[in-house]
C-alpha cells in the first residue's frame, strides 16, 4: 500500500447523506476481483444520463474538479452492502481521502485495508471544506491528525493501529510478514506428517 503521511490535493464536495455501496458501484459492474477498472463506473447512476453520456451537471464531471483526490461528503457514507468493490472504485477513480460524518463499520474497515484514509469530522467543519473553490487545495496531515485548509486547522481522531498501517503503507499481509520469525519458530515445533 502507498503510505499516507502528509497529503495535499483539491477536493470534491458531495454532501449527500447515506450514499450506499450500490450507489458507489452498482451491482452490474462487480465482474472482477482485480482492484482496478472500477473508477470509471463510480457513482454511475449519478454520473451518466445514459451509457457513455456524462451528466454535465454532476460534480465529478465538472472539468474544474478533475484530479481531486479528497472527497468531502455527508453522514453514513458507504452504508448498505459490504462490497469491497465500493472502496476499489473510489480508489481507482483517484480518491485517497474521504471526509464524512460517519461510515458503516464494514466500509470503514475496507477503506483502511485498501489504503484509503476515511476521516470522521463534524458537519460544520465539512460544510466549511465543501465550500472551498475547486482550485483550493487542502492538506491532510495524518501524522498530526489535522485537516488544513484556507488558514484553518481541524483535528480528527483515528485508531492508532489504523494510523500505523496507513502511515507505513502496511496491508494485512505486510503486517503478518513482520511476524515471520515467530511463525517459523512455531512451525518448526509442529510434527511433520509427510
Amino acid at each position: 500500500m502507498e503510505k499516507i503521511t502528509v497529503f495535499t490535493s483539491t477536493s470534491v464536495p458531495l454532501m449527500n447523506d447515506n450514499i450506499d455501496t450500490d450507489q458507489l458501484i452498482p451491482k452490474q459492474f462487480l465482474k472482477n476481483i482485480l482492484k482496478t477498472g472500477f473508477g470509471k463506473n463510480l457513482l454511475y447512476d449519478w454520473r451518466y444520463i445514459k451509457p457513455n453520456v456524462p451528466n454535465p451537471d454532476f460534480i465529478l464531471n465538472k472539468p474544474e474538479r478533475q484530479g481531486a483526490q479528497i472527497l468531502v461528503t455527508g453522514d453514513n457514507f458507504g452504508c448498505g452492502s459490504s462490497r469491497e468493490h465500493a472502496v476499489w472504485a473510489l480508489k481507482d477513480y483517484g480518491f485517497r481521502v474521504i471526509i464524512a460524518g460517519g461510515y458503516s463499520d464494514i466500509f470503514y474497515m475496507n477503506s483502511t485495508k485498501n489504503g484509503v484514509l476515511a476521516i470522521r469530522m463534524p458537519k460544520g467543519q465539512r460544510e466549511f471544506l465543501a465550500q472551498l473553490p475547486a482550485d483550493q487545495e487542502m492538506t491532510i496531515d495524518l501524522i498530526h491528525q489535522k485537516v488544513i485548509a484556507d488558514g484553518k486547522e481541524f483535528s480528527f481522531d483515528i485508531d492508532e493501529k489504523i494510523k500505523h498501517k496507513l502511515v507505513n503503507g502496511l496491508d494485512d499481509i505486510a503486517i503478518t510478514m513482520d511476524y515471520m520469525d515467530k511463525i517459523k519458530a512455531y512451525e518448526s515445533k509442529m510434527p511433520n506428517f509427510n
